[in-house]
């Protein structure tokens, strides 16, 4: 059985937990929690913790740190599309449905975003309603408000890092 290790670290929307093993992050949550001591965090937690705080200072717009969440089929079909909503981009609900040749699911779609456990890295809060409100976000809707005006506000920054 692979160690799993957590780390918390300092954001500008509130702590983040990143819980994961020594090749893969597989939690990135805004649940605070008490971590053990512990010893050395492996490499790939210095790795995800400089995107981060690369992102929060508006330099970056795509992770490139591994990460993995288990979920069905359907749920990491979904997640994947996630991935591939552009930085500073909002897409509605019926849309993610539509990019997965399946507009019948759009409360599937919404269901499997709330279970997403890959906060901002998989973004999640880039899927809106169909009438433009933001709805459904685990981290509070503070938080989607404060990424997407982050994002929208950094769209044509310089020194980008992709």
């Amino acid at each position: 059985m692979m160690e799993i290790y957590t780390h918390i670290i300092p954001s500008p929307v509130g702590p983040l937990t990143l819980r994961g093993t020594a090749t893969a992050i597989n939690v990135l949550s805004f649940k605070e929690g008490i971590v053990p001591e512990q010893g050395p965090l492996p490499d790939i937690f210095r790795l995800c913790t400089e995107e981060l705080e690369a992102y929060f200072a508006g330099s970056l717009r795509i992770f490139t740190f591994p990460m993995e969440q288990t979920g069905t089929v359907f749920q990491q079909t979904v997640w994947q599309q996630l991935t591939a909503i552009p930085y500073a981009h909002t897409i509605t609900y019926l849309t993610l449905a539509k990019r997965i040749n399946n507009p019948g699911s759009i409360r599937a779609v919404g269901t499997t975003n709330g279970k997403n456990n890959l906060a901002i890295v998989v973004p999640c809060h880039r899927v809106i309603g169909s009438d433009g409100s933001l709805t459904g976000y685990g981290g509070g809707l503070w938080r989607k408000k404060w990424l997407l005006e982050h994002e929208m506000k950094h769209k044509y920054g310089s020194n980008l890092l992709f």
